[in-house]
């Protein structure tokens, strides 16, 4: 009889472990699905995010009321480049301070005004004759101011982002081409090149020594 009992517990044991096994399937590939949907979210968060859109180019204008006054001083065209130079140099401060906020949509407007009126002066300037000492000093006016602003835009380029930092490279590499259009203005008439050499300088000839009187 022990040994009776003893078979029937195993047998229910049996049935006992039969009866969950359709639940443990289902634990394993509810478990397996689980994973597999981790790992596709990981993927997913893995993938480097795109690159940022370029902004528009920044419009250039000159603010109508500056546009005036520039305009009234066309019989001085010493005072007229002045009064462009020192609009353009406050739309280019005002560029630096919306950086430094991280306002960068805001400095790209006052770089565009900046382009703008830079364009202007050197449009001014190229209606002058060249060889004139009242072209010359205005050119080098701008020259200076340019060299100056230079450093400026570089510094203001290097901590915008990229989709904001390539038009103020457009406009930094358009200072420095108007500076050497400048400078090239300025120096045009005043550099005197040395004349090519024609001839070659014949080496002299060797000085024939003397004979000895002891020659035999």
């Amino acid at each position: 009889m022990y040994v009776q009992e003893e078979d029937f517990s195993r047998k229910d044991e049996k049935g006992f472990l039969c009866a969950f096994a359709p639940l443990r399937e289902k634990s394993f590939f509810t478990l397996l699905l689980l994973l597999i949907c981790v790992s596709a979210v990981s993927a997913q968060d893995a993938q480097p995010s795109p690159t940022p859109l370029m902004a528009p180019p920044p419009f250039k204008m000159i603010v109508k009321e500056e546009r005036a006054q520039i305009e009234d001083t066309n019989n001085d065209p010493k005072r007229r480049l002045k009064l462009t130079i020192d609009f353009a140099g406050a739309h280019l401060t005002r560029a630096e301070q919306h950086t430094a906020r991280g306002d960068f949509e805001a400095a790209s407007a006052e770089v565009g005004m900046y382009h703008a009126l830079i364009e202007s002066a050197l449009q001014y300037l190229s209606t002058f004759k060249r060889d004139s000492n009242k072209t010359r000093d205005l050119y080098k006016h701008l020259e200076l101011a340019l060299r100056a602003d230079g450093p400026r835009l570089t510094a203001m380029r290097r901590i915008t982002p990229l989709e904001f930092a390539v038009w103020i490279k457009q406009v930094e590499d358009f200072a420095r081409d108007g500076r050497t259009e400048a400078l090239n203005s300025f120096y045009g008439h005043t550099v005197v090149r040395e004349p090519e050499k024609t001839q070659k300088t014949e080496k002299p000839s060797p000085t024939p020594t003397p004979k000895s009187n002891n020659q035999l």
